[in-house]
């Protein structure tokens, strides 16, 4: 029997088992998504608008919660999917249309 992991369970099991990877990798997540000369909030509209390009949706739901969190309207999210669409066409509409308006719902966006 296969385990099923949520995207958090996964990332905390390759955390305890990859740390020399994931240790890094955790710290640059976090070193990144800091406000800079982009906000946080900004940072997390564009990293929405490559999980919808790369067509991840784990990284989509995870990008999607963190920018509602940090105060993303969701017109802003639909804008920022919008030049996902753009830059990746259909494969990026089949995903907005599902995932990110899912999210956007579940989080009362």
């Amino acid at each position: 029997m296969t385990t099923k992991y949520s995207l958090e369970e996964g990332m905390a099991t390759m955390k305890e088992q990859m740390p020399d990877v994931m240790g890094p990798f955790g710290a640059l997540m976090n070193q990144v998504t800091q406000d800079g000369l982009l906000t946080a909030k900004t940072k997390r509209l564009m990293m929405v608008a490559v999980a919808v390009t790369q067509r991840c949706k784990e990284c989509i739901r995870a990008h999607v919660k963190a920018a509602v969190e940090l105060g993303a309207s969701r017109a802003e999210i639909l804008e920022a999917a919008a030049v996902a669409i753009l830059m990746a066409g259909g494969p990026a509409v089949a995903h907005v249309a599902t995932v990110v308006l899912e999210v956007l719902d579940e989080a009362g966006a």
